[in-house]
């Protein structure tokens, strides 16, 4: 209830919005699949992003091919969360988001 609240008050969720009761054990199952951040490979504060928001599309909040995960630790200064899954604001959706990780990771990774 209370991570429901300061996702509320973040503009994560909206008031009203439920989770699945099966979606702490589908969050636990992908982050052992996928334990580091998509856009800077950061194992620290990760989020389980839905590409597809769960209010939008609760028909894919439990499918695992519309999980990304994403962290908030700001390594390399990055909110990635919040930037690539949100565009800046949680009420915002990035559709491009796997693209857009898969580019970011790139320029990370390659850069002098």
């Amino acid at each position: 209830m209370i991570t429901y609240i300061k996702d509320v008050l973040k503009g994560k969720a909206s008031i009203g919005e439920r989770r699945s009761s099966k979606w702490n054990k589908t969050r636990k199952e992908h982050l052992k699949k996928e334990p580091k951040c998509r856009a800077c490979g950061g194992k620290k504060k990760l989020e389980v992003h839905h590409i597809k928001p769960f209010n939008q599309s609760p028909e894919l909040e439990l499918n695992p091919k519309n999980l990304i995960t994403l962290c908030e630790s700001k390594k390399n200064g990055v909110n990635c969360h919040l930037l690539f899954g949100h565009l800046g604001n949680y009420k915002t959706i990035n559709p491009n988001v796997i693209k857009d990780v898969a580019t970011w990771l790139a320029k990370i990774t390659n850069r002098n």
